[in-house]
């Protein structure tokens, strides 16, 4: 008799089974954190993140002419057309992969994280212990700031971010 333990769990043990966590796949790269694999044409060595749009599916209903009208020589209606109602899935807007630039994991040092902590406590988006953590109270208040500014919704530091808050240099080739 088998005790502490369903059937299905027992025998998910005794095959190899991980039933844990089952029905979600890994994330994707670049949507949880950076990943060198960007974007086609990213220069190598650059880090990216990502969000992602959903498609936008509308539900489309119509009726669909099966049989046309019968009519007679003299131009008399024998017999109605005949329809069927088609109901159908149409994608209006397909799933898109946003890419931003990002740093790379060798960048976010501590010294790096402390100085973009006080960066966002002198903005007053973060009241948290300058640790030099980018721990979930800092990751909390980079993302409220960083879609404050117009940045990706991402727990990705997005470079344009840290770009705007003095932390990184900013290119002078991409200013006009």
């Amino acid at each position: 008799m088998l005790t502490g333990c369903s059937i299905a769990l027992c025998l998910a043990a005794l095959s190899g089974c991980d039933m844990s966590g089952a029905d979600s796949p890994p994330p994707e790269p670049g949507v949880i954190e950076a990943t060198t694999q960007g974007p086609a044409g990213a220069p190598p060595g650059s880090c990216w993140g990502r969000t992602v749009s959903p498609a936008v599916i509308q539900t489309v209903t119509e009726q669909v002419q099966v049989q046309p009208a019968q009519i007679s020589t003299t131009g008399e209606i024998q017999a109605l057309p005949i329809y069927r109602t088609e109901t159908r899935q149409q994608i209006v807007t397909p799933r898109k992969d946003n890419w931003f630039e990002t740093l790379c994991a060798d960048q976010l040092t501590p010294q790096f994280i402390e100085t973009f902590q006080r960066a966002l406590e002198a903005r007053g988006a973060y009241a948290g212990e300058i640790s030099g953590n980018f721990d979930t109270a800092t990751r909390k208040a980079m993302r409220a700031y960083q879609i404050s500014t117009g940045g990706p919704d991402s727990p990705i530091l997005a470079m344009s971010t840290a770009r705007g808050l003095g932390l990184i240099a900013v290119d002078p080739t991409t200013l006009e």
